[in-house]
């Protein structure tokens, strides 16, 4: 049944909290939903999906597969994702960081925090590689907090209590051939990223991608904001040891420059 996290003043559920976690399902990985799965997943009546959905689809939110007649995000959400994109206080200040980045090894940038359930990573900016051979990170994009580079990053930066909470209640599920569903490995991969300043993985979340991040701290009227800088690399390349060495110093570089630009000093990172 559908969880009432945030109730109307009579205890029920009103038209726009239904539609908003119709929305939320579409976060979850799957990407196309047909009326009774959904029905199904949050316990509404079919008729209230339908009835829902419809109006979602026309304002643009939802649109219909006409074959399979199931249901997807719409594209409207790009222009809210450029918006966030242009009016981020963070991605302001790593732009030209990223644009260094993207200038000196070739390689696809993109910034990351933490989402709001906490148990994701989401990418808020990127900049695509001019090569080739490439890797690509859409904004919107998200992953578990346990699988790659960027990910763990983004976790071995964190509060401990934040880390406590997260490994106590996650659940490790392979990705690839590659991916960490150890604790104890998570653990001792997560303390020596804090250790040498930067992560790096190959082929844990898609394989055939190599990664390297380090983490930005920012203060955002006064508050710490923790964010992730990381460079998506093929393979073939992150495979190559001067490259790899090359993108590990630009990227250590750029976290540290970025991080006094936005008034931390190392002091504030940990």
């Amino acid at each position: 049944m559908a969880q009432d996290k945030n109730p109307s003043a009579n205890g029920k559920m009103n038209s726009i909290e239904k539609a908003l976690m119709i929305l939320m399902v579409f976060r979850e990985g799957q990407a196309s939903w047909g009326v009774r799965e959904l029905s199904g997943r949050l316990g509404f009546s079919p008729s209230t999906i339908q009835r829902i959905l419809q109006t979602l689809r026309a304002y643009g939110f939802i649109r219909q597969d006409p074959e399979t007649r199931s249901y997807r995000l719409g594209n409207i959400y790009l222009s809210f994702f450029r918006t966030l994109q242009d009016n981020s206080p963070l991605t302001n200040t790593a732009m030209p960081f990223m644009k260094r980045l993207l200038s000196r090894t070739k390689e696809t940038v993109h910034l990351n925090v933490i989402d709001t359930d906490g148990l994701f990573r989401i990418c808020i900016s990127s900049l695509e590689s001019p090569q080739e051979l490439k890797a690509s990170m859409p904004v919107g994009s998200r992953a578990p907090l346990y699988a790659g580079a960027t990910c763990k990053c983004l976790l071995a930066f964190s509060s401990q209590d934040f880390v406590d909470r997260y490994l106590a209640k996650v659940m490790l599920e392979p990705l690839t051939d590659n991916t960490i569903i150890d604790i104890g490995q998570l653990t001792s991969d997560l303390d020596l990223i804090r250790e040498r300043g930067y992560a790096s993985s190959l082929g844990e979340t898609v394989q055939g991608l190599g990664a390297l991040s380090v983490p930005l701290f920012a203060l955002h009227q006064g508050i710490p904001v923790r964010a992730a800088l990381s460079l998506a690399i093929p393979e073939v390349r992150f495979n190559n040891y001067d490259h790899r060495k090359m993108c590990i110093e630009e990227l250590l570089l750029a976290s540290t420059d970025c991080s006094e630009a936005t008034g931390c000093s190392s002091e504030n990172t940990h």
